[in-house]
């Protein structure tokens, strides 16, 4: 004999938990110095070179811009590069070339908070292998945190100087539209005899069109 189905008690419906962001926190939990606080043994800062690290030493800077064009001065972020012959900091990286011991490949900063600039001291890296056997131009690794970011933007950073690598790099030449390629590539210039290249990178389009940052999908 079949039983009488017993009717499902209502299910209680609550509100969807809003999402979190990366900020304005971010200072004081992962660059605590720049906010005015010591209280780490060890900080993590923006130096990635010390008198020993191989290589020629470069200046990264830019600022990141919202939507409307203005700056956004509590953007932290962090970078992962190879060293200067193309070999990276990690056990996953299996090319015979030597580690270089004096550089980590890994820095974090944040923007100045009056005039929105990052700046990191590093070396310029040598290309990678990529898939298929395909060759990376030199690169940059970036990643993005800020109030009003859920999930971390990543992006690259390439060099200007280096036109025949990215003509050839898989990630740039994948772009379909090329005035979109130009906005991952830093332009150097010099200060005080040492190699500076600057990158802004801009969250949305900004008012004078078309400038967007290309994000990537990690």
């Amino acid at each position: 004999m079949n039983q009488p189905l017993t009717p499902l008690p209502m299910v209680q419906r609550r509100p969807e938990t809003p999402s979190q962001t990366g900020g304005p926190y971010v200072h004081i939990g992962l660059a605590p110095q720049q906010a005015g606080f010591d209280i780490f043994e060890n900080n993590f800062g923006n130096v990635l070179v010390t008198d020993d690290t191989r290589g020629e030493r470069i200046t990264l800077e830019g600022r990141v811009f919202d939507g409307s064009g203005t700056p956004v001065r509590d953007v932290l972020i962090e970078i992962w590069q190879a060293n200067a012959d193309g070999k990276y900091a990690h056990p996953g990286d299996t090319q015979d070339k030597d580690v270089d011991p004096s550089f980590r490949g890994w820095g974090r900063t944040g923007g100045d908070f009056d005039t929105g600039v990052y700046t990191f001291e590093t070396v310029k890296p040598g290309p990678v292998p990529g898939n298929n056997g395909h060759t990376q131009a030199p690169h940059v690794l970036m990643v993005l945190f800020a109030r009003g970011i859920n999930v971390g933007l990543h992006t690259r950073l390439y060099f200007d100087d280096e036109p025949d690598a990215n003509a050839a790099d898989p990630l740039l030449s994948s772009i379909e539209w090329e005035v979109r390629r130009d906005t991952l590539i830093a332009t150097r210039s010099e200060r005080d005899g040492k190699p500076v290249y600057t990158l802004d990178i801009r969250l949305q389009d900004t008012p004078d069109g078309g400038r967007e940052t290309v994000f990537l999908d990690i």
